[in-house]
């Protein structure tokens, strides 16, 4: 027992919670320094040990026991709201006394406010507990003695150190965090990091000091210099991004007054903001901080790939493994690319992209050997000007792009090693740029080598089934890396200011120039860049059954190569923004533009009564063979003219005659539906006596249904009949089987006409909930109204937040002022909606009218504060 005398349970947890409140304002109010953040974790510990060695005075343990700090606290370092895990080491199976003994202690730590994580353990416990779970022979292997015996800490330590098998140790350790990668989708540049967990977070270097200890090779970034892990170079550079993350998370904490590892949108600008970091050129301050971390994780995660690969060499005895030389410059060891001088790259700069060219051409490679992989980090500040200019390092580079394979490998390889940055300095720009726009879910550079893969997989057969038409364009065009380089530079000029498409266009006219593509090859690249945005925007926001927006479309791309080009760079565009954005529905709209705008270019002057034609014939033998009787088109199309023919397909037109042929002149609403044709969800038509409202309140019912609508086609009959058909879909749908849809259709023909028969005033829209993204980053609303060539009619755009009702809300303003819908296309980009509507009315042809209807409609979908 100690003699001191008892200091209270209040008293204790008044010094425990003063204590680490000075700590923490004295942190606030400092400089966001590294130094600071150390300082900061540190203290925090030792005022922690100070309130557990008091308790363990108090609580009467044997002499023999010992108090160990384990896990984070092991290390001697305590972040702000990080739990306090100790280990109560005892010297045999407790009795009833010391049992009551350790519970009085860890009562204490509670009682004074401590968040303990606790465990007790004999010494033979602990060692059979660590062989059973590598977890908690990690957690040991990292400890320190607080108080206590100290003889039984040190016998702890060696028998605990002795225990550990380095080989299995290092299996187990490696194959856990390859786990936690894939957990936290496997990249760096998440949008919403876990600053401990994510792949280049605080765990993927305690991994490295982990296996190292195990392995008897020390447990400092200095000891492990002193073996030869390590160079001196690479010491600094691990201990200032090991500083910055510690930095980021212990602010991080501080802001979110809890523990919070994940940087989270909504603590991103707080957390930025105790940074003292401020909006510049157009950047909010959190993006300023997002690219400080990511920098800092992408370093991380290239030494923790060095150190990793040299531990277990180490481990392994590998470095003794068979050597295959593949020219005078580099070795193959083992399947690992290895250079044949640590120093190759100071005297021969040129080897440095070839690297990449015999990893590309040399079967067998599936990696780079950690002694390359060092190598080329030591090397970064070689890639210079003169680098980035000489002739044959161009030669090279072009070779690279013009592989037959290895290319997505290649240029990732070449982003994680900060070659590809360092060579095309432009790209070095948007490495970890963050993208709030809500449609994007990677950085620039994640999301640029994105679309490069999904370019090259329509080059290989066996993502045929993956892009079918793709890949059958992509058979016939004779030089991909063109594609490539459009890729590479699509969004390169991102975040600089001005039209990214314009700035960009420059950028690899340069590049171009600079490594000797001809003329014509350089058009077309700078062509692609230029307009890569082009073809989704008219595809998703124009009437493609309008021959003047095809022949204004076929003039911009001007020849089909370039169509051809244009087409798979903007499928592989869309494809690689997010898993959300793509759908079937999408797909479709790009290929019809494809497909009419090619006619165009041919030469077929258009003529559009023969299409229409063709598709009458083509819905006849559709009716024919549903075994429809002969005629049953007729009373329908004798109501249609010639608009509802251009904007509907033939399968649309068979199933609208078929369905409709007894219900021309219903007087109550009739609805139809079935599953799309084309993607999932549900196609839904509606025939009903049409009415100021009415399309108001087919968006009210699918709003209410949880339907969410990704197309509209609005038709009026010649006897005033409304003919709108709808592609939605349900949010309740989970698998997408034919029962499902069995269901899903019964429901809606039975809901529908009901909600339709409805009398009474429109009711309010319901302002939906907003996703946790969009309350971070909402969307400045926007709303244009422009007549269209012929001003008879108007194009009403409408960007904003997305969040359920807002297409009713949209369509109840129309509804109020007696404006009449012939199209809707609705676009859902991630969390923006992008919505165009053609619409007409006798209150459009007045200025006033116009203004007073825009500010309606910014109201309408206007963010709820």
């Amino acid at each position: 027992m100690d003699d001191r005398p008892a200091v209270s349970v209040t008293a204790l947890r008044a010094r425990a919670r003063d204590g680490k409140a000075a700590l923490l304002d004295a942190f606030r109010d400092a400089r966001p320094t590294i130094s600071a953040a150390q300082t900061l974790l540190r203290a925090l510990a030792r005022h922690v040990d100070g309130i557990l060695a008091e308790l363990w005075a108090q609580a009467g343990l044997p002499k023999a026991a010992s108090l160990v700090a384990v896990g984070g606290f092991g290390r001697g370092e305590l972040f702000p709201y990080s739990d306090v895990d100790v280990l109560v080491l005892l010297p045999a199976a407790p009795d009833a006394e010391v049992k009551a003994a350790v519970e009085a202690f860890i009562t204490g730590c509670w009682d004074v406010g401590l968040e303990i994580g606790s465990s007790v353990r004999t010494l033979p416990e602990c060692l059979d507990e660590a062989a059973r779970d590598v977890t908690v022979q990690t957690s040991l292997l990292e400890s320190r003695l607080i108080c206590g015996s100290r003889s039984a800490y040190t016998a702890f330590a060696k028998a605990q150190a002795a225990a550990v098998d380095p080989k299995a140790f290092l299996r187990a350790k490696s194959l856990e965090m390859r786990q936690r990668h894939v957990k936290y989708e496997g990249t760096p540049y998440a949008l919403e990091p876990n600053c401990k967990e994510s792949p280049g977070g605080l765990r993927d270097l305690q991994v490295v000091i982990w296996v190292a200890r195990g392995a008897g090779l020390g447990g400092t970034w200095a000891e492990l210099a002193a073996k030869g892990i390590i160079t001196p170079f690479e010491v600094r550079q691990l201990q200032r991004n090991e500083g910055l993350l510690k930095l980021i998370r212990a602010r991080l904490h501080l802001v979110a007054g809890r523990r919070e590892d994940r940087l989270v949108f909504d603590l991103q600008t707080a957390v930025a903001n105790s940074f003292g970091l401020k909006p510049q050129r157009g950047q909010r301050n959190s993006e300023a901080l997002m690219h400080r971390y990511y920098w800092a994780a992408k370093a991380v995660t290239q030494l923790n790939q060095i150190l990793m690969l040299g531990i277990e060499e180490k481990v392994l005895g590998s470095e003794g493994a068979p050597m295959r030389r593949i020219n005078a410059r580099f070795l193959d060891r083992g399947g690992m690319l290895e250079v044949a001088q640590d120093d190759l790259y100071e005297r021969n700069p040129h080897a440095i992209l070839e690297t990449f060219l015999v990893y590309a051409q040399t079967t067998g490679i599936k990696g780079l050997s950690a002694r390359t992989l060092r190598a080329l980090y030591n090397a970064r500040e070689v890639m210079d000007t003169r680098f980035r200019h000489d002739p044959i390092n161009r030669e090279v580079f072009m070779d690279i792009l013009r592989q037959p394979q290895g290319i997505t490998h290649v240029f990732r390889l070449m982003n994680q090693t900060s070659v590809l940055g360092r060579y095309l300095w432009v790209f070095r720009r948007i490495v970890g740029r963050m993208q709030h726009d809500l449609f994007h879910v990677y950085t620039v550079d994640q999301h640029i080598l994105m679309v490069l893969r999904n370019v090259r997989r329509f080059f290989i057969p066996e993502h045929a089934h993956e892009y079918p038409f793709c890949s059958q364009l992509a058979a016939d065009w004779d030089k991909p890396w063109l594609l490539y380089v459009a890729a590479l530079f699509h969004d390169v000029a991102k975040g600089r200011g001005g039209d990214h498409s314009d700035l960009g266009a420059k950028d690899v006219r340069r590049f171009c120039r600079e490594h000797g593509i001809g003329p014509e090859d350089t058009a077309l690249c700078e062509f692609l860049v230029q307009h890569h945005l082009t073809m989704s925007r008219v595809a998703q926001k124009e009437d493609l059954s309008d021959p003047e927006v095809i022949a204004r479309f076929a003039k911009v791309v001007g020849t089909p190569r370039r169509l051809t080009a244009l087409y798979l760079l903007t499928v592989a565009d869309i494809r690689g923004t997010s898993p959300k954005v793509w759908n079937a529905w999408k797909g479709k709209l790009l290929q019809d533009l494809y497909h009419t705008t090619l006619r165009a270019l041919g030469g077929a002057q258009p003529n559009q009564q023969a299409d229409i034609e063709a598709r009458k014939a083509e819905a006849r033998q559709r009716l024919a063979l549903q075994s429809a009787l002969p005629g049953t088109e007729a009373p329908l199309w004798a109501t249609l003219d010639t608009r509802y023919f251009a904007r509907h397909d033939a399968s649309d037109i068979a199933w609208h005659a078929r369905a409709l042929w007894r219900h021309v002149d219903a007087a109550q609403p009739v609805v139809f539906a079935r599953p799309a044709p084309i993607g999932e969800g549900l196609q839904v038509l509606v025939y009903a006596p049409d009415a100021p409202e009415l399309f108001a309140r087919i968006c009210g019912y699918f709003d209410a249904a949880a339907f969410s609508i990704l197309d509209a086609r609005v038709h009026t009959t010649a006897k005033g009949y409304a003919l709108d058909t709808f592609l939605v879909e349900s949010h309740h749908v989970v698998e997408h089987t034919a029962s499902a849809y069995r269901d899903l259709v019964a429901l809606v023909e039975h809901q529908l006409p009901a909600a339709l028969r409805a009398d009474g005033p429109l009711p309010e829209p319901s302002r939906g909930r907003l996703s946790r993204r969009v309350r971070s980053f909402p969307v400045t609303p926007r709303v244009s109204l422009t007549p269209d060539e012929r001003a008879q009619r108007y194009l009403l755009t409408i960007s904003a937040s997305d969040r359920t009702g807002l297409l009713y809300a949209i369509a109840r303003v129309l509804a109020k002022n007696r404006i009449n819908l012939q199209l809707a296309k609705i676009s859902t980009l991630g969390e923006r909606v992008e919505d165009t509507f053609l619409v007409d009315g006798p209150v459009l042809q007045h200025a006033k009218a116009q203004l007073r209807i825009e500010s309606e409609l910014l109201d309408a979908v206007a963010t709820p504060a």
